[in-house]
This record gives structure tokens, C-alpha cells and sequence, in this order.
């Protein structure tokens, strides 16, 4: 039997998004780290959990490769600077992330296609699904934290709310 292998193309952009998953985890680790110093867990644990699920879907992606005998590489991770001063400009920063890997999925999608690589399909589809909720969450937790703005009670309600979910 032979083995499914993909195409060095597809291979380097799947080892692309591997590193992406990983830059957003740090994102999201730096994002806590923030709240950590704002003295809001709940938002705090939300994003540790969230760095947490990016370096999963990392995973999930690196198993991929290596079940089908193929080699990830993790690239050079690099983060922007981060300070924030709101709620709902770390969780900008957390849609523009999640945007951006939702594009870079739908990219492996339309490669896997052109390269007629029907094997990756399932994990793509996977991964399309979950960034549709990815972005949805965030989406809607900013537009929460744009009505709150610097409200204290709703923030430390927010803070309550998304350290009980995390």
C-alpha cells in the first residue's frame, strides 16, 4: 500500500499554519499575562485556555504530517508588541489572530484542492468549522467588552463570566 504522502507544497503549508498555531498561542498567553496584571483571572484563564487550545490545533495539524510520513517544521515564531489598555482591544487583537488564521486555513483548503490531496481534506474541514466558531466567540466577547467599555461592574462581570467558561 502506498503511502499518502503530500506534495512538498502542501507539506510546507501545512508546517506554515503549524507555526501560525503556535504564534497564536502566544498571543493568547501574552493576552492573559496582561489580565494577570489587571487583576482579572476570569479573562486571564480564558485566554490561558485559549493558548492552550491553539497549541492543540498545533498538535492536531503536526500528527497529520507525521501520520501521512511527511516532516513539519515549526517556523520562527514572532509576536507583536503587546500593551493593552481595554478589554476590547485584546480581543481585537484576538479577532485579527483568529482572522488571520481562518485565511490561512481557507488557504491549505484551496491547496489541498489544487493539488487533488483528498486525504487532507477531513483535517481542513475540521479546522474550517472550528475557526468559524473561533471567530464567532471572540466576535461576539468584543462586542460585549465595546458596551462595557470602562464600566468596572461590567468588566468584573465579564471577568466572572469568562473565568467560569474557561
Amino acid at each position: 500500500m502506498a503511502v499518502m504522502k503530500m506534495n512538498e507544497q502542501l507539506e510546507d503549508a501545512f508546517s506554515t499554519q503549524i507555526t501560525l498555531e503556535f504564534e497564536s498561542a502566544m498571543l493568547y498567553r501574552q493576552l492573559a499575562i496582561e489580565f494577570e496584571l489587571q487583576d482579572l483571572p476570569g479573562i486571564a484563564s480564558w485566554m490561558q485556555a485559549h493558548a492552550a487550545e491553539e497549541l492543540g490545533h498545533a498538535d492536531r495539524l503536526i500528527k497529520h504530517l507525521t501520520d501521512r510520513d511527511n516532516h513539519p517544521v515549526i517556523g520562527d515564531i514572532t509576536l507583536p508588541s503587546i500593551k493593552i489598555n481595554s478589554i476590547a482591544e485584546a480581543f481585537e487583537i484576538a479577532l485579527e489572530a483568529e482572522e488571520k488564521v481562518s485565511e490561512s486555513i481557507r488557504g491549505l483548503f484551496r491547496l489541498g484542492r489544487e493539488t487533488d490531496d483528498i486525504d487532507s481534506r477531513p483535517v481542513i474541514d475540521w479546522f474550517i468549522a472550528e475557526q468559524v466558531e473561533e471567530e464567532a466567540t471572540v466576535r461576539e466577547i468584543l462586542g460585549r467588552a465595546k458596551l462595557i467599555n470602562d464600566d468596572g461592574s461590567g468588566i468584573l462581570r465579564l471577568d466572572a463570566e469568562l473565568g467560569s467558561s474557561a
